[in-house]
């Protein structure tokens, strides 16, 4: 199922400057679906229900979600819907650093190439955090939009340069030296 795949390869996008990627090796690992149930089939069209507790893995692609529906067409998926109180997402980038994403609903349109976060996300790279109430991206165009419910976006970007900066010189003290005829 390419779909996880493309899916974690297009939250770490999201991030603020991202410019690593997913592992590419993770494409070509077994994955491995785990769930308390599981109803429909990979086969022709429908929806695949996995619930309880539901654990993705592919290589260092973890997602853990309370539910997830995977939207069948002809055999194909073509759109899986995380949810849960957080669904959670966290990904292993080529550059050995980190992408971790997690929101109340976690929408990928695999045929449109859309993903939707909604109800509390962030997500989280090297590069920076983006959180909200609601993120559309475009994994074609690289569009991302938030905010515009009523809710605030924050934006954090850690500086370039992660060298501490030298400490401060303590301020010489002044000293008087008596003078002739001064009472000290």
């Amino acid at each position: 199922m390419k779909l996880l795949y493309a899916a974690a390869f297009a939250l770490s996008l999201l991030a603020p400057g991202f410019s690593a990627q997913a592992r590419t090796d993770d494409r070509n690992k077994e994955m491995n679906i785990e769930s308390g149930k599981q109803s429909g089939s990979f086969l022709g069209d429908g929806v695949i229900t996995l619930s309880d507790k539901v654990v993705i893995t592919q290589g260092t692609l973890k997602i853990n979600a309370a539910k997830a529906d995977i939207h069948m067409k002809d055999g194909e998926a073509v759109r899986a819907v995380f949810s849960g109180k957080q669904a959670t997402m966290e990904q292993q980038m080529d550059d050995g650093s980190m992408m971790n994403a997690r929101a109340d609903n976690i929408d990928y349109d695999i045929k449109g190439e859309i993903i939707v976060l909604t109800g509390n996300y962030e997500v989280k790279s090297s590069q920076g955090i983006n959180s909200g109430q609601k993120m559309t991206y475009n994994t074609r165009t690289g569009e991302m939009n938030s905010g515009g419910d009523g809710g605030r976006v924050r934006t954090v970007i850690p500086p370039k340069n992660k060298t501490p900066a030298p400490a401060a010189k303590p301020a010489p003290t002044k000293t008087t030296v008596p003078t002739a005829g001064s009472k000290k």
